[in-house]
């Protein structure tokens, strides 16, 4: 499984460098800019989001007719064009203009597609939080480089970075990156398919999870580096002595949620610890009266949130059949870029008017009403799938399974020439399945 997805995930652990590597000074930086003020800043930090928001789908879309790579190409040349247009910015329009054209190459979910395209459901979550870990550790190193390159060359200087740490990844891309497999299926794609994901009661709730987390991200990106600088009189180069320890911390806790969220079969308990998380993470952001409580506070939210972050893909392709994946995953991203976007715009707004203390009251609010979402969560523990080799089956009962109850859905693997069923094992069991289809 390394072996197939550590190409991609490098891959996108140097488009997330890219994008981390300015997050730690991004707010100080846009401050400083020309006709700046705390709202335009929460633009410029989150308007990458707002075009991802709106290409997301389309890139899934695209990427599931004309293929993945040729996908990801055109989205990393674009990413790249945007990080040079805020490399020369001279004021805070063309920094956000910069930061929009950014978002424009949207390939988180066709990254996160092809990966899933490449590997056996049973270790998706594996290969999602190996994808997990890469980002985690890029964001590790750009808590150190951006501060650090920040204060003694320039922000500038990130961004040319940036750029060239996209133009690597086309490199990589073409040159380590497996062709994903030819999958052939029985489903006719028609235009109400966007309908369909967007209705799924069980991917409609993973969509706004993955929304609420995102923002909360961005939200405390925009208030850490101002209210450490501002409050506890950090400077720009120790930024990183606040994030770092964080994101040790956080890197810890993706291995407890590999394990309880897959191994142990809880993935809704995770993805409920983590809310609470958020919600204590700002409690003590607000009340803090020192820096060494405001980091604390700091801790307790990339606990939370690295907790979320291997399964909330996972989830979200487990509940889309194999011939919405790029589009699912597509809605998935959007609602997230649509957090992102909304959580530094609104927090801008929020930190300028009412006060950190103000936005820890609706952060708590919004915990509550999310644990309740997750409770009325489907738990996909009793889904698997049956893998049979091309032979061992009679290809002309396959057409029984449409209408057999507890099977969710079928598709073949072309390139290892086997069958794979998915079902649900309260309902059916894979003899049955077996003995269904034996010639």
């Amino acid at each position: 499984m390394i072996k197939s997805i550590w190409p991609l995930s490098f891959i996108v652990a140097l488009r997330f460098l890219g994008l981390f590597i300015v997050l730690p000074v991004l707010s100080i930086y846009a401050l400083a800019l020309e006709g700046s003020n705390p709202l335009l800043v929460g633009i410029a930090i989150g308007g990458y989001a707002a075009t991802q928001m709106f290409l997301q789908l389309p890139f899934g879309l695209i990427s599931d007719k004309i293929g993945r790579k040729v996908t990801l190409t055109i989205g990393l040349l674009i990413f790249a064009a945007g990080s040079l247009v805020c490399a020369y910015a001279s004021d805070i329009y063309m920094l956000i203009f910069g930061r929009l054209l950014q978002g424009a190459g949207a390939i988180g979910a066709v990254a996160t597609a092809m990966i899933s395209d490449m590997v056996k459901e049973e270790v998706r979550a594996k290969a999602m939080a190996f994808m997990g870990a890469s980002i985690a550790l890029s964001f590790a190193v750009a808590m150190v480089l951006g501060p650090t390159i920040g204060a003694y060359w320039g922000i500038d200087k990130l961004f040319f970075i940036t750029a060239s740490f996209a133009l690597l990844a086309i490199v990589i891309l073409h040159v380590k990156v497996e062709n994903p497999p030819k999958i052939t299926h029985n489903y006719e794609t028609d235009k109400k398919e966007v309908l369909k994901i967007l209705f799924d009661v069980n991917l409609l709730k993973m969509n706004i999870t993955n929304m609420l987390q995102k923002g909360m991200m961005t939200l405390s990106f925009l208030i850490v580096p101002i209210i450490m600088t501002q409050d506890f009189a950090f400077a720009k180069k120790e930024l990183w002595m606040v994030y770092v320890p964080a994101m040790v911390f956080g890197i810890f806790a993706m291995g407890f949620s590999a394990v309880m969220g897959e191994k142990k079969k809880k993935p809704k308990l995770v993805l409920i610890i983590g809310i609470v998380l958020f919600a204590l993470a700002f409690l003590l952001m607000a009340i803090a009266t020192n820096a060494l409580v405001f980091i604390a506070g700091v801790i307790v939210f990339f606990i939370g949130f690295n907790i979320h972050e291997p399964l909330l893909q996972s989830l979200a392709s487990k509940y889309a059949k194999i011939h919405q994946k790029g589009a699912a995953l597509g809605v998935f991203n959007t609602f997230g870029y649509f957090g992102t976007f909304t959580g530094s715009l609104w927090g801008g707004h929020a930190l300028k008017w009412y006060g950190l203390e103000a936005i820890a009251i609706v952060v708590l609010i919004t915990c509550v009403l999310w644990v309740l979402l997750i409770i009325s969560l489907e738990n996909p523990i009793f889904t698997k799938n049956l893998y049979l080799p091309f032979g061992s089956f009679e290809e002309m009962k396959l057409e029984v399974l449409n209408l057999q109850k507890g099977v969710i859905e079928w598709y073949k693997n072309e390139n290892e020439q086997i069958l794979i069923v998915k079902y649900n094992s309260k309902e059916i069991t894979q003899e049955s399945i077996t003995a269904m289809l034996g010639r």
